[in-house]
């Protein structure tokens, strides 16, 4: 897509960030794991890591999700950039869908609003890193920088 900046010059500052939180989110899992480890899979008593309600399927997919995040934001091509918009899709649609079943049974993750909040807040970090840490040849970056540095060439007419 042409409207995404290329070779951004905060991209390495994006990537970190999005390994930050690739960083939480696998602590929050491993740490999650072990609290609730023999409890059902699905239980929906109070435990928490790092101050979110969780429960094990949660935090399985967390430690899985927090790997692919960091790994994502490792490599150095349009992998990590299509991995951080899919990611922050991803958590904003998880955040919706879980807030509208907050307080029923099908709440199978044990969210709360604090975990419904942290979710939106890091989709839509993680689709702000997406959409700067794309990679491209020089020249497609030095083509953006002269479009956007310089006036628009005068038609003919004028």
């Amino acid at each position: 897509m042409a409207h995404f900046p290329v070779n951004h010059p905060a991209r390495p500052f994006y990537r970190v960030l999005s390994g930050l939180i690739g960083l939480y989110i696998l602590v929050f899992g491993v740490w999650g794991v072990f609290e609730t480890w023999g409890d059902g899979l699905f239980g929906r008593d109070g435990s928490t890591a790092l101050g979110l309600r969780t429960n094990l399927a949660f935090s399985l997919v967390s430690v899985v999700f927090g790997a692919v995040l960091i790994v994502g934001a490792s490599r150095r091509d349009n992998l990590g950039h299509y991995m951080n918009l899919t990611a922050g899709v991803v958590f904003l649609v998880t955040g919706i869908l879980m807030m509208a079943v907050l307080q029923t049974s099908a709440n199978f993750l044990n969210f709360s609003m604090s975990t419904v909040v942290v979710s939106m807040l890091f989709g839509l970090i993680l689709l702000a890193t997406g959409l700067y840490d794309k990679v491209g040849p020089p020249e497609h970056a030095e083509e953006e920088r002269r479009r956007r540095y310089h006036p628009v060439a005068e038609g003919p007419n004028s």
